[in-house]
């Protein structure tokens, strides 16, 4: 499916991987309407820092996913919706649960009823492999059993499974795609790379941590990215459920050694108490297949680790961009 000139809604268009998406599909000749979250200061989160060229193509649309009169609004016209609005810090869903069935599970209900509305062409849902939990076996693919380890990845798991119905009870054209863990330019530092960057850029020799045992499959924005973009060009993903891996792991203190390594060899890592997950809570582990997606798309990633790492990196380095960061304390 040629995409060029395909009107798209993107829900979340205002954060980490949302505003990168923005810009994906405006290279793609697309008709972009954002939709960013309502809030006083007029503040259209990281779209605010793109370049007046691209902004002005962008139709922004400011609203709350939890309200389904506005998403109802937002999605008229639309011949396709990116849903990726959602509350993602699991620390903060710890404390703050009914916030993320509120965001989350509603949220994404309030999509699809409006996609069934409109009869909006394609609905791409983002979900998490936090809703895989611990690996069970490896690669994890579609096929694996979910396991809700967080608040967090329980909504996710309610919203994905609420897509399904909808898919399976009104044929609405509903795709599952499940990132596994992104980083970049514009991730917030609740995650743990930009928490091991901003820490050693501003000066610290001890950084602190979490559990580093855990393993993670990481995956550069860039080509996170182009994965949606492949699965929405792909008319035979239409009721899938579809990975977005690296099919490759490392550990959180390896992924740690590895920034250390590129900015200051001589820092340490230390531990904080502060930022472990309940024992039965942290997953231990995460490594995903891209399988089907390669089967399906022909996509695969096209950023090393150590590429996407050094990028990131250099972004971070720019005063304007780390000023936006509170690397002194934890950030849930």
């Amino acid at each position: 499916m040629d995409l060029k000139n395909q009107r798209i809604l993107i829900t979340g268009a205002d954060g980490f991987i949302g505003s990168h998406l923005v810009e994906g599909l405006l290279d793609k000749g697309c008709q972009v309407r954002a939709f960013v979250f309502y809030n006083s200061f007029n503040s259209w989160g990281w779209l605010d820092t793109l370049p007046k060229e691209k902004l002005d193509k962008i139709d922004v649309f400011a609203g709350d996913i939890r309200d389904p009169n506005g998403v109802r609004k937002a999605m008229q016209g639309m011949d396709m919706v990116f849903h990726l609005a959602a509350l993602i810090a699991i620390p903060f869903s710890y404390h703050s649960p009914d916030s993320y069935v509120d965001t989350n599970i509603k949220g994404t209900l309030n999509v699809l009823q409006a996609a069934r509305d409109t009869g909006c062409k394609r609905v791409l849902i983002t979900s998490t492999s936090e809703v895989y939990g611990t690996a069970q076996y490896v690669p994890i693919d579609e096929k694996h059993p979910f396991q809700g380890q967080s608040p967090y990845s329980a909504t996710k798991i309610g919203a994905d499974r609420i897509a399904e119905s909808f898919y399976r009870s009104f044929n609405t054209p509903v795709t599952i795609v499940r990132p596994f863990n992104t980083y970049g330019p514009r991730q917030s530092a609740r995650a743990v790379i930009p928490t091991v960057i901003t820490q050693l850029l501003a000066g610290a020799t001890e950084i602190k941590l979490g559990s580093i045992h855990p393993t993670r499959d990481f995956n550069y924005v860039r080509d996170t990215v182009g994965g949606f973009i492949a699965i929405a060009e792909t008319q035979a993903n239409i009721g899938e459920e579809i990975n977005i891996a690296s099919q490759q792991e490392i550990s959180i203190g390896q992924l740690a050694r590895e920034i250390i390594d590129q900015i200051n060899p001589a820092a340490t890592i230390i531990s904080d108490d502060i930022r472990m997950r309940p024992e039965k809570s942290e997953v231990e582990r995460l490594l995903g297949s891209n399988e089907k997606i390669l089967r399906l798309t022909g996509w695969q990633p096209k950023f090393t680790l150590k590429q996407g790492i050094s990028e990131t990196i250099e972004w971070f380095k720019d005063k304007e961009n780390l000023r936006r960061y509170k690397w002194e304390v934890y950030n849930v």
